[in-house]
């Protein structure tokens, strides 16, 4: 069986072009396009920027508000201790002062 002969176009030559053209598209439909594939794309990332904002805010807050915590509970601790201190140095203060019942004079 022979097989057929590849006839190769020579310079002289007219051939014509059969590839299929691409229709023209107005820039209507471009930016209805753009539009469409604009909303779709957000459409499916809107709910992950969400997550990750949500996930970094929660970081950054968990951080901050332990560090205000810690500094409450800093200044909790010495204004209790104040407190304390002058409260037992009023009582005793006030004991001292007191006259002695059970060693009369």
């Amino acid at each position: 069986m022979a097989e057929p002969e590849l006839r190769v176009p020579v310079l002289t030559e007219i051939v014509s072009d059969t590839r299929p053209t691409r229709p023209a598209v107005d820039a209507a439909a471009l930016e209805a396009l753009a539009r469409e594939l604009e909303r779709a794309v957000l459409a499916r990332l809107g709910p992950e920027v969400d997550r990750l904002v949500e996930e970094r805010l929660g970081r950054t807050l968990n951080k901050v508000m332990g560090l205000a915590l810690d500094t409450v509970r800093a200044e909790l601790t010495v204004n209790v201790t104040q407190l304390v201190r002058e409260a037992v140095a009023a009582s005793v203060a006030h004991a001292l002062a007191l006259p002695d019942t059970n060693n009369p004079k």
